[in-house]
């Protein structure tokens, strides 16, 4: 039994996919799958049920799980607890962050890239609701993740912007003149809006739900500068947080709820390995800034 073969088992668990515990270990799928067999060959029960096109734990799987956590929780930890004698900062760092957020992210991390080089860093994009559930999770250590509301129990977050939601269309449209807009001006309007998941859709749909409207969506992208180049086209307007978009003409909104967060986020407890932890000290330093 190897540590490895533990760590495949806790991947595949968790993500539920065997190419998706591969990409998380950054190795090929079939070395994953060859590794679970060997386990399963020595241990001579089958872990997975690879049946009905889906990935479970059978019971011997779902019994080996915890001391396989645990094996890798420990091999790691004296790996942290050498790391932190000697000063060096080592490992791996999951971060995750929202769609076109590189320009928060790119200085800060090629500078934290530059200062410590044998830090490995993962990149997740995903909508916000699902990177605070993988923090939550484990899976992640630090998000940056967009907030209309609280965050989820357990977690703790610096605020990094927080900003209100703007109207974004085209110079022609007949609403641009407007200096201020209510959603109940938008009601007959093609929205083009972010999805579901996300911190300034949250807060749209509050926003609508407290003067009970519901909004015609037309268009829906997880890219804020498609978004705005739709609306620059006369196909709709766009909801979306104060930036400076090429093309349209912004318009304030009025209403309850409607503003957007941006939230550097990350366990309470904090990051387990000195890696993640040096990432986020040095993230809330010049995010901060």
């Amino acid at each position: 039994m190897e540590l490895r073969q533990l760590a495949y088992l806790v991947a595949v668990a968790e993500e539920q996919s065997f190419t998706r515990a591969a990409a998380r270990e950054l190795v090929a799928q079939p070395g994953v799958s060859a590794q679970i067999r060997r386990l399963e060959a020595e241990l001579g029960q089958p872990l997975f049920d690879r049946g009905g096109g889906s990935i479970t734990l059978t019971p011997a799987g779902a019994a080996a799980l915890p001391f396989a956590r645990a094996a890798v929780a420990s091999a790691a930890g004296v790996r942290n607890a050498v790391e932190e004698v000697t000063g060096l900062v080592r490992g791996r760092v999951a971060l995750g962050v929202m769609p076109s957020t590189a320009t928060f992210f790119a200085d800060p991390l090629a500078t934290f890239a530059r200062q410590h080089g044998g830090v490995e860093i993962t990149l997740r994009e995903d909508t916000s609701a699902a990177l605070l559930s993988a923090l939550a999770g484990g899976g992640l250590d630090v998000v940056l993740a967009g907030l209309s509301g609280p965050l989820p129990a357990g977690l703790t977050s610096q605020t990094v912007t927080d900003e209100p939601l703007v109207a974004y269309m085209a110079p022609a449209h007949p609403l641009s003149c407007r200096q201020s807009l209510s959603l109940n001006d938008l009601r007959e309007e093609p929205m083009i809006v972010l999805p579901r998941g996300t911190g300034a859709r949250s807060a749209l749909d509050q926003g609508c739900a407290a003067v009970g409207l519901s909004l015609r969506i037309a268009f829906e992208a997880g890219d804020p500068l498609v978004l705005a180049a739709l609306a620059a086209r006369g196909l709709g307007v766009a909801v979306l947080p104060r930036s400076n978009f090429e093309g349209v003409k912004p318009v304030a909104l009025t209403g309850p709820m409607l503003r957007s967060r941006m939230e550097l986020a990350w366990r309470e407890d904090g990051p387990t390995g000195p890696a993640a932890r040096a990432l986020l000290t040095h993230l809330r330093t010049t995010l901060a800034s």
